[in-house]
């Protein structure tokens, strides 16, 4: 198999073991899904996911966080580390949306990146998860699988962006990445892969090289 047969492997091992590739931070619209990508960096999701709610119930709109104090913000999201920064991030982000953007998430990353505090991990998020378009997310997980795989030999997260984006089928991309974060957390971890039950054994350079 060439690389991109291997890529559309995997997707469909991938698919067949998680088929619902979902999101794991908790957000029930753009914007939250922004503020909550947002806390995630050098944090778990599953601790941004606790604490949201209380950010999420206090502050519903645009205009909410744009007109918050950042003291407020700052004591709801502390527990996500950087906190300063990040309650900083979050109400100059909405501020920018309504000045810039008439109110509106963008829709691409050249904006979306234009955001405090928003990198291209985050805009790639946004434009698969809430506009539907091709994107390659480029975490932890995702780079360290398909540095396993063989798909890429980089640590560097725009070069793995890139690089999957010529072997990954587009309408694939952002599920792929995905069910990627959900074999990480379930069978490929970090230090400790468990090769064996890995339904991407097949293709998988690092198993070839260590069984």
């Amino acid at each position: 198999m060439n690389l991109k047969e291997k890529a559309v492997f995997a997707v469909n091992a991938l698919k067949k073991e998680y088929p619902d590739a979902i999101c794991s931070l908790n957000a029930s619209n753009d914007f939250e899904l922004l503020v909550a990508t947002r806390l995630s960096a050098q944090c778990t999701d599953a601790r941004v996911n606790i604490v949201t709610p209380e950010l999420f119930s206090k502050y519903k709109t645009l205009e909410d966080y744009a007109e918050a104090k950042l003291e407020d913000v700052e004591k709801i999201v502390r527990p996500c580390g950087f906190y300063h920064t990040k309650a900083k991030d979050i109400i100059a982000m909405a501020k920018m949306i309504i000045e810039r953007f008439d109110s509106k998430v963008p829709d691409n990353i050249e904006d979306l990146t234009s955001l405090p505090g928003v990198g291209r991990k985050t805009a790639n998020l946004i434009c698969g998860d809430i506009y539907g378009k091709p994107a390659v997310v480029a975490d932890t997980h995702l780079i360290r699988i398909t540095n396993l795989l063989g798909f890429v030999d980089t640590k560097d997260p725009y070069k793995v962006e890139m690089r999957l984006k010529e072997i990954l089928p587009p309408e694939e991309s952002n599920d792929f990445c995905h069910r990627c974060v959900l074999h990480g957390r379930a069978v490929c971890i970090a230090r400790r892969p468990q090769c064996n039950n890995c339904c991407l054994g097949e293709i998988c350079s690092f198993k070839k090289t260590n069984s």
